[in-house]
Order: structure tokens, then C-alpha cells, then sequence
């Protein structure tokens, strides 16, 4: 039997990446326009950017998302949500 390995998030990986360039965070945070204070939670992990930061951060990193596999499966239904009963009978 094989050990699946523990998958990180996303935003840890980003998280890491930044840590990993060497760049401070203030020179991300002036060439990406973001303030610095929101910068600050994202890194501590008590918040997240919106898609338009991200990407920006994307691009001064130099980071690229490389699929791994077949995407999870996506269970049927609406997750989250108890099925409706039936009726008639």
C-alpha cells in the first residue's frame, strides 16, 4: 500500500514562495500596489488576497500552477445540502 502524500494548500505553497524569493515584503507590497498591512494577515494566514492581488503577486514571483493529476472527484448533488424527500408514495 502506498502513503498518499498530504497536499498543501494553495495559499501555503504562495506563502512559501514568498518567503523562498528573498524579496522583503515591502518592495512586493510597492511594486503589487498592496498595502502592507493586508499583505501582513495573508502571510499569517488569518486572511486571504482577492484574485486581482494574487495574480499580480503571480507575476513577481514568477509563479506558475502545475496540475499534478486528475482533478477529485466532484460528489453528486449539491455538497453541503440534505437531499430533497420525495414525493408521491
Amino acid at each position: 500500500m502506498g502513503v498518499k502524500a498530504k497536499s498543501i494548500k494553495l495559499s501555503d505553497q504562495i506563502r512559501q514562495a514568498v518567503i523562498a524569493s528573498g524579496l522583503s515584503r515591502y518592495g512586493i507590497c510597492k511594486v503589487i500596489g498592496l498595502d502592507q498591512a493586508v499583505f501582513s494577515r495573508f502571510m499569517a494566514d488569518k486572511s486571504g488576497l482577492s484574485v486581482k492581488n494574487l495574480d499580480a503577486l503571480a507575476d513577481v514571483l514568477r509563479l506558475k500552477i502545475v496540475q499534478r493529476g486528475k482533478p477529485a472527484p466532484i460528489p453528486k448533488g449539491r455538497p453541503g445540502r440534505k437531499p430533497k424527500a420525495k414525493k408521491g408514495r
